[in-house]
């Protein structure tokens, strides 16, 4: 339990910084320190997806739970026209935001608040004053219902009250004059704590948002319209060194199918060695040596009790060699480049590996914060199969050959 609390911390502690990274960066870029703020709202009715009983209606009020309302307060900016980060990137705004979310359950679920990072830019433009966008969030949701034999029993999905959450849109924003944008679209969004409690079902949605943002300090219009000739990109070979930690909850099968909640918590370390080949300003993609050490990996060979079988309680395990525990895989890695922020998606095979739970596809989605040039925040998140949460990845980052602001 109090291993689960630390890495709680952690990961809020990562979001916490970042959000102070983000306010620190907004001067740090600016040559005439005249940058252009935003605020905005969003309204976003959702749909619930029923992916465990809990949602389609085995809980307390025997009723499917198929709808979600959030409503979000977001505080952004633009760097400045004639700084570096505003002239490569004049569509950009980031900043932190505020949301309530209501499942109409609170009961059971909560009215749960999240507090998080964002940022969005142009995809494309559609005409003068209607582009396509999109914005996503990353952050940590406060204030849910988890799970609890006694007072919550049916809600075996949430295990923690202190959640990460994830969100995606695209956006049609429509410019209704030099400073307010009325923006629309489609999302979706994702609950869940990397598996550091138990249960971790997760909570999906996906849905609409309408809101509006207005621009304070300059307007839309200043912001993009600096006259500029942006110098030529020269494709360039980067190395990322990232080395993280995080712990996760397990659950095993004994030989008869019965299900145990292993007690206490199992520590995750792992490195990652990424060649990055960068092909514009925007978009680089490389191959990654992923190496990772699992305290929890293949214990369910390894389950000590043999005169009687175990429960909960009584579950003691030999400790499994360190060649089941570890595995180094190869990864395909893609990563969006955006001022501060870098979004990296990888495809990975474990290669060196012993045991069904290493042997085995694996999924990361990352969140990567400069700090420096060189050095970066790493707040990841690892799959297996697409869809079972594995462990979260909370570490630093060091990038060699990076290159300045050219």
């Amino acid at each position: 339990m109090k291993m689960n609390r630390f890495i709680v911390r952690m990961y809020v502690g990562a979001v916490l910084c970042t959000c102070a990274l983000l306010l620190y960066a907004g001067g740090r870029d600016s040559l005439s320190h005249k940058m252009v703020h935003a605020v905005g709202f969003d309204l976003k009715p959702a749909y619930v997806f029923p992916t465990h009983e809990f949602f389609a209606g085995n809980n307390a009020v025997f009723a499917p739970i198929r709808k979600n309302l959030s409503v979000n307060l977001k505080y952004g900016f633009k760097f400045a026209p004639d700084s570096y980060f505003g002239r490569m990137y004049p569509h950009a705004v980031q900043g932190i935001g505020v949301g309530y979310h209501s499942f109409f359950n609170s009961a059971e679920l909560g009215n749960p608040w999240s507090v998080y990072v964002f940022q969005t830019s142009r995809i494309a433009s559609i005409t003068p004053r209607l582009s396509f966008d999109y914005e996503w969030n990353f952050g940590a949701s406060f204030g849910w219902k988890k799970f609890d034999a006694e007072s919550n029993p049916y809600n075996r999905v949430v295990g923690s009250k202190v959640n990460a959450y994830l969100h995606l849109g695209f956006l049609l924003n429509w410019q209704l004059d030099a400073q307010t944008s009325l923006r629309a679209g489609v999302v979706a969004s994702h609950f869940s704590n990397g598996n550091t409690g138990y249960p971790n079902a997760g909570v999906n949605t996906v849905g609409a948002t309408i809101g509006i943002t207005r621009y304070f300090g300059g307007s839309e219009k200043a912001a993009s319209a600096c006259t500029f000739r942006r110098p030529a990109f020269k494709p360039y070979l980067s190395y990322d060194l990232i080395v993280y930690g995080s712990t996760r909850k397990k659950g095993v099968f004994l030989e008869d199918g019965t299900p145990i909640l292993v007690p206490g918590s199992f520590g995750i370390l792992g490195l990652n060695f990424t060649p990055m080949y960068n092909f514009s300003r925007y978009f680089r993609a490389g191959i990654s040596l992923d190496a990772q050490y699992d305290e929890s990996a293949n214990i369910s060979h390894h389950i000590a009790n043999s005169a009687t079988p175990p429960d909960a309680e009584t579950i003691k395990f030999y400790r499994p060699p360190f060649r089941e525990q570890f595995a180094v895989g190869l990864s395909l890695r893609a990563e969006i480049v955006m001022p501060i922020f870098s979004i990296n998606l990888g495809v990975g095979r474990n290669l060196i590996c012993q045991g069904a739970d290493t042997d085995a596809f694996y999924q990361v989605l990352a969140l990567k914060t400069d700090i420096t040039k060189n050095l970066f925040l790493h707040v990841g998140y690892q799959l297996h199969d697409f869809k079972d949460p594995n462990n979260l990845m909370l570490g630093v980052g060091f990038r060699f050959n990076a290159k300045g602001r050219e």
